[in-house]
């Protein structure tokens, strides 16, 4: 299945520490336009700053598992995770916004260091010809839990603890537990030994390993390009977070639940499909399924998960349903990026994949950053939800340039099982 076996319970640890991180995903933002009594722009920076803490702490977690290992990195984003998301918590409960805002930003390291120190755990243990699997597997347990289980524990979860702000507060508290159970798995189920020591070549300096993705970001093109595709992959995702919630919750008149709902089937179809694109990434080519599936099909996905919801009548159940339809094919589609995971490190020679997956993290949280800054910035200029889904499609359009030069020498196999080591292009 492209598993290794000595990290197949660190899978279920991300996908629930994920889940409790999820949680309040898809409600945050009207919680603190209302809890803080500040504008959606205001409330829109305080998530932008999160962020780009989420950016600097995804290429924190791959620089710094080459110098301290995974398993180390994972313990402290644990820890920032739950000192932070209390700090938030007392922020909101006090209505201080600058609080708020700091505790909320310094809380966006904790998820990054630990699931994407996980995941350059999983590329240096996996099989070369079954890495675009494995990569597969980590965003099933990444996207499982963020946001689909985290959705659907709010769902519950709100109207357990009193509903409305009481019990959206209720679930945020909850979701401690769930981050705290993901960690205690990871740390006491993973039989993987080689997460405990430095990835980079002895004798490197601290300074050298820590800047070590940069450097190859700004000496091989090739890894630039890499980075902008994977940046954009997921921004639309979390620009969505932002500007649908009021959409489908109250213009179009289907509420919060049926919001939540929403985005719990159409993740759980990015789900099912995340291991299927990574094995027919190992397949057909790992640049032409980003190229056909992740970047053309994803921003056709996303035009109708968009454009479907203003087309039918609003508060209409099959109008509803049709909506929820074309977001599950915005949410397959965009597991089409899969195989990034494993075209960034083969752009590079060995001793330089520690570098690249530092890159690539960086730009899968980023991705939170990119998302929620364009809403930001087109809304700051006068545009709507139109337009920042627009913007998101030239985004798109993008990163089908820049896949142009990523082909790579592909280790896999045929179809009838011998192994070959191929070029792989569009």
């Amino acid at each position: 299945m492209g598993i290794p076996s000595s990290l197949a319970i660190g899978f279920l640890a991300v996908l629930i520490f994920m889940a409790g991180n999820g949680v309040e995903s898809n409600f945050i933002t009207p919680h603190m336009v209302e809890v803080l009594g500040s504008p959606e722009a205001t409330v829109a920076a305080i998530v932008s700053f999160y962020s780009l803490a989420v950016l600097v702490g995804s290429y924190l977690s791959g620089a710094l598992s080459d110098l301290i290992g995974p398993r180390r990195v994972m313990v402290v984003g644990f820890v920032v995770w739950i000192v932070f998301e209390v700090l938030f918590l007392i922020g909101l409960s006090i209505g201080s916004v600058g609080f708020t805002a700091v505790a909320y930003a310094l809380r966006g390291f904790g998820y990054p260091l630990f699931a994407f120190a996980f995941l350059v755990w999983v590329n240096i243990t996996a099989l070369p010809e079954r890495n675009g699997s494995a990569v597969g597997w980590f965003y099933v347990a990444f996207t499982g839990g963020l946001p689909t289980l985290g959705s659907l524990f709010a769902l519950g979860a709100i109207p357990t603890f009193g509903g409305g702000i009481q019990g959206e507060t209720g679930a945020m508290i909850a979701s401690i537990g769930l981050v705290v159970i993901g960690f205690l798995l990871a740390m006491f189920g993973i039989r993987a030994k080689n997460g405990s020591s430095r990835i980079a070549p002895e004798g490197e300096s601290a300074a050298r390993v820590l800047t070590s993705g940069l450097r190859l970001t700004f000496t091989r093109p090739r890894v630039l390009m890499g980075f902008i595709v994977r940046l954009i992959n997921t921004a639309p995702q979390y620009g969505m977070f932002i500007i649908l919630p009021t959409i489908i919750s109250i213009d179009r008149g289907w509420g919060q639940v049926r919001w939540l709902l929403m985005t719990v089937f159409v993740y759980a179809t990015n789900i099912l499909v995340n291991a299927l694109f990574g094995w027919l990434g190992d397949r057909i080519g790992w640049q032409r399924t980003v190229k056909w599936y992740g970047i053309v099909g994803g921003a056709l996905g996303l035009l109708a998960w968009w454009y479907v919801p203003q087309l039918v009548p609003a508060g209409s159940e099959w109008g509803y349903w049709a909506s929820v339809l074309a977001g599950c094919v915005f949410g397959c589609l965009l597991a089409g990026f899969v195989p990034m995971g494993a075209i960034m490190p083969a752009l590079v020679p060995a001793h330089n994949k520690g570098a690249a997956m530092a890159m690539y993290t960086t730009a899968a949280g980023g991705a939170a950053f990119l998302g929620s800054a364009t809403v930001a910035v087109v809304l700051a200029l006068g545009g709507d939800g139109v337009a920042v889904t627009w913007t998101f499609v030239g985004l798109y359009a993008l990163a089908f340039v820049f896949i142009q030069f990523l082909q790579v020498d592909q280790p896999g196999h045929d179809f009838l099982g011998k192994s070959k080591t191929r070029k792989v292009n569009a």
